[in-house]
C-alpha cells in the first residue's frame, strides 16, 4: 500500500510527489499518459522537436524564480528572447523567456526526478476500499499491468472537469458545485515544418495576437535548437476559434485555416509547410479558476484536488497548489516535518 497515490503528472502533481517523497512518505503518481508534464509538453517528429504546450517559462513570482533558477544553473534552460512582440497594437513586450534546448518537457523530466511514475495508467474510478485507504482501479488496457493500487490519501492533480468525472459519486454536492464552477478556455495547436531555403526575414522569435479572433501566438521554435537546420513553427489559436473545433475528428481543417491566418498576418509561406501536426488542449487555460490553492473534498479519508486552476491559472499556480497540497496531506496524514526547503532546492 502507498501512503500518497497522485492522479497526474503535470506540475502540480509532480510538486506535491516530490514534498511528500522528501518528508518520508512511500508515493505514487499514475499519469494516463505516456510521458510527464501534462501541458509541459514537447513533441518528437520529423527527426526535430516542438514545444506543443507551454512555450517558455518566466521567473514570475516566488516559486516559479526558484525553479528557473535551478534549471539555469543546471543547464536545463537558458535565456531565449528579452522581448516579445505584439501584432496590433504593434510593440515590444520586456519579458525573460526560458526556454529547454531538449524540449519544455525537459521541466517536467526535473520535476519527476526520483519519483516512481507508473505512466500509461488511466484512473477508472476510485472506492473506499475500508475504512483505512482508498482503492484507485485502472482501465483494463494492459493485462501485464495492476488492475488497481490501495493508497491512505488520493490527491487529484487533473484539470476540475476531468476530476468531477472521477469523484462525482464520492463528494459531496456542495464540493461538486464548485468543481462544476470552474471553466477552462481550450487551445489548438500547429506544428509546422518547413524548407531549409525558407527565410525568416523578421528577427522576432515570437508575436502574440491579443485582437485577433483565430491566432494568439507564432513562435519560431526552431530557435530553440542549437542544432536546427530548417524553420519549425509552432501556432496556437484563440479560445473562440478553438471552441469552433472543440469536438471535430478531424483537425486538419483547422490547422489549414490556422496556418493560412499566419500566412496572411506574419510571414507569406507559413501556409505552405513541408508537413505539419495539429494537437487539441481541451483544458489549456482556467478562465474560472478557484480562488483557494487546492480543494479539499472534505472525505473521511484524505482526498485532495489542485493544479493550475487553483489560485490562478499560471505555472506559479501549479508550483503553489502542489507545495499548498502537499502541506494540507502532510497535516491530515501523520504531522511530519516537510522540508524546510522546497524540493528543487534540494535537488
Amino acid at each position: 500500500m502507498f501512503d500518497v497515490a497522485i492522479i497526474g503528472a503535470g506540475v502540480a502533481g509532480l510538486t506535491v510527489g516530490q514534498q511528500l517523497r522528501q518528508a518520508g512518505y512511500r508515493v505514487v503518481v499514475v499519469e494516463k499518459s505516456r510521458g510527464v508534464g501534462g501541458r509541459v509538453a514537447t513533441r518528437r517528429l520529423y527527426d526535430t522537436r516542438a514545444d506543443h504546450g507551454l512555450r517558455y517559462l518566466e521567473g514570475k513570482g516566488e516559486f516559479l524564480q526558484g525553479l528557473v533558477k535551478i534549471l539555469c544553473d543546471r543547464q536545463v534552460l537558458k535565456l531565449w528572447t528579452d522581448k516579445i512582440y505584439q501584432f496590433s497594437p504593434n510593440s515590444q513586450i520586456s519579458t525573460s523567456c526560458y526556454i529547454a534546448p531538449e524540449g519544455m518537457s525537459a521541466v517536467a523530466k526535473f520535476l519527476a526526478s526520483g519519483l516512481e511514475v507508473w505512466l500509461n495508467h488511466r484512473v477508472e474510478s476510485i472506492i473506499l476500499n475500508n475504512p483505512v485507504c482508498w482503492q484507485l482501479n485502472f482501465a483494463a488496457n494492459n493485462d501485464e499491468l495492476p488492475k488497481s493500487l490501495m493508497a491512505k490519501a488520493v490527491v487529484v492533480a487533473i484539470p476540475a472537469p476531468q476530476a468531477l468525472m472521477l469523484l462525482e459519486s464520492l463528494i459531496s454536492q456542495e464540493v461538486l458545485a464548485r468543481l462544476r464552477a470552474i471553466e477552462f478556455d481550450p487551445c489548438i495547436t500547429v506544428m509546422a515544418g518547413y524548407s531549409s531555403s525558407c527565410q525568416c526575414d523578421r528577427p522576432e522569435k515570437a508575436v502574440v495576437f491579443p485582437e485577433s479572433d483565430r491566432l494568439a501566438w507564432i513562435g519560431l521554435d526552431s530557435s530553440k535548437r542549437s542544432n536546427s537546420t530548417s524553420p519549425v513553427f509552432v501556432i496556437q489559436s484563440s479560445a473562440k476559434f478553438a471552441q469552433l473545433y472543440l469536438d471535430a475528428e478531424d483537425l486538419q481543417l483547422a490547422g489549414r485555416e490556422l496556418l493560412a491566418s499566419a500566412a496572411t498576418h506574419w510571414l507569406s509561406w507559413l501556409d505552405s509547410p513541408e508537413w505539419f501536426q495539429v494537437h487539441r488542449w481541451r483544458y489549456a487555460f482556467p478562465r474560472l479558476p478557484l480562488a483557494e490553492m487546492f480543494l479539499d473534498t472534505q472525505t473521511s479519508l484524505p482526498l485532495i484536488c489542485c493544479g493550475d486552476w487553483c489560485g490562478g491559472n499560471l505555472l506559479e499556480s501549479a508550483l503553489q497548489s502542489g507545495l499548498s497540497t502537499a502541506e494540507r496531506i502532510n497535516s491530515q496524514l501523520q504531522n511530519l516535518s516537510l522540508p524546510g526547503v522546497h524540493f528543487f532546492d534540494s535537488l
